[in-house]
């Protein structure tokens, strides 16, 4: 039984269907394993068991009489402390939520409920979503699976650890600037940031509404399709047949390559070659336009974070974590008119974008420049966390600012990823590519 920790959530999945697992057996296999792992504490928040075990139940009755949901139906997942469960407290890993318990479901958890999944309980993240590091000295820091020492990445920090140490099949977070991406890459997962829009934000805590979307941490390109699918109430996109065949990258070299650490560098150079040798044609190209997005940023985030947690922040600014306090405090003062303004450059940033990047399959990039940081120097140096967490959330921004879908594939070099980003609603296309990227990388 120790080794369905391990399988994929689509392999657990099918032994649920073929009657080799069984669906309680499966669920207490997950609890026990959460409630004797010396790390659950800081993975976990809060662990549901009695909601787990009989949503299991239900799952194994239905296995019994040929009446499954979907291919996950008993399979469990976690899910992060922003998506409202009912009865339940979320809090978004801040003290200014302290003891808020929804009386819904998220809809998006509604959906994966509704397909058969089994909810395990809710994951710690960075405080309110607005980091890239998985630093919270509010709640907990969760570890990273490839150094005891260092930050998971953020705000998804629970998610990925739930996964990466074998205490849930597949996860569900949250992107606004790459934090599904960058705990997925720095844990060696598969991460999805969806379409802004496309899955449902009624019930998830909201950080920024304009960037905010849902997306999964799975072990595999075929786990984060059917994942993608739940979450949705849509039928998964076919990965048969997936291949690289006349496939044409972007190989990003605006911003994405600056200050990179040695291990990211080589890594993305060794998938590139890899890729080429697959029969990839791969052209490297400049987007000088993205300079300007990533200076209009700090306008369009931080003005969107304060609209959405001013009450709360102001009303206990002391139980925020200083960093996260600084941040979100930045959007006080925007004027109006510079935040649309933002806006208006934004839109036209992302037709050059289009433009530039239009007849090829995907733009390619290293998903964060840096390693998982030191946790202590974290702590310690205000000047290395806002460097960090910066340079941390750089690279996937891309995709958040220019409106796309975007998938990190592990590269094979652990804490790295490769990322690739396609147009706005192509998350079919893009799982494609990704299982075809994920093959040739494995």
């Amino acid at each position: 039984m120790q080794d369905w920790l391990w399988m994929s959530a689509a392999d657990l999945g099918r032994g649920i269907g073929a009657g080799e697992i069984d669906a309680v057996a499966l669920t207490d296999t997950y609890l026990d394993a959460i409630d004797a792992h010396p790390l659950r504490d800081r993975i976990y928040a809060r662990v549901t068991h009695d909601r787990a075990r009989a949503e299991a139940r239900a799952a194994a009755v239905r296995a019994k009489a040929g009446q499954r949901l979907s291919v996950l139906d008993g399979v469990p997942v976690s899910w992060k402390d922003l998506f409202d469960t009912a009865g339940v407290a979320t809090e978004a890993g801040t003290a200014l939520m302290a003891g808020r318990v929804p009386d819904r479901d998220a809809v998006v958890l509604r959906n994966a409920t509704a397909a058969g999944l089994v909810c395990l309980g809710k994951t710690h993240m960075s405080e309110i979503a607005f980091s890239g590091l998985g630093y919270n000295p509010i709640t907990a820091t969760p570890p990273c699976v490839n150094d005891a020492d260092a930050v998971p990445g953020g705000s998804s920090s629970g998610a990925a650890a739930s996964v990466a140490f074998g205490l849930a099949a597949a996860a569900v977070g949250s992107d606004t600037g790459g934090s599904v991406r960058i705990p997925a890459a720095w844990n060696d997962l598969v991460g999805l940031k969806t379409t802004h829009g496309r899955l449902s934000l009624q019930g998830v805590v909201p950080l920024c509404l304009t960037f905010d979307t849902v997306g999964p941490l799975c072990r595999t390109v075929e786990d984060t399709t059917m994942m993608l699918a739940v979450l949705e109430g849509a039928k998964p996109a076919d990965l048969r047949g997936a291949n690289l065949t006349g496939a044409r990258f972007v190989a990003l070299d605006t911003i994405v390559m600056d200050d990179i650490a040695p291990e990211p560098a080589a890594a993305y150079q060794s998938a590139i070659e890899r890729l080429q040798d697959a029969g990839v044609d791969i052209v490297r190209a400049q987007v000088p336009e993205l300079i300007e997005a990533f200076d209009l940023s700090a306008i369009l985030y931080t003005t969107d974070a304060y609209a959405n947690w001013r009450e709360r922040v102001e009303g206990a600014p002391e139980k925020m974590f200083a960093q996260i306090l600084e941040r979100v405090r930045a959007g006080r003062d925007v004027l109006a008119h510079d935040y649309l303004h933002a806006w208006t450059r934004l839109h036209a940033i992302r037709a050059a974008y289009a433009k530039a990047t239009a007849g090829f399959d995907a733009v390619i990039c290293p998903t964060a420049a840096n390693m998982p940081p030191n946790l202590d120097r974290l702590t310690s140096d205000d000047a290395f966390y806002k460097a960090q967490n910066l340079l941390t959330l750089r690279n996937t921004r891309v995709a958040n600012l220019m409106g796309l879908a975007a998938l990190t594939v592990p590269t094979g070099q652990p804490g790295t990823g490769l990322m690739l980003n396609t147009a706005p609603d192509s998350e079919a296309r893009l799982l494609r590519l990704g299982a075809a990227v994920a093959a040739v990388l494995a």
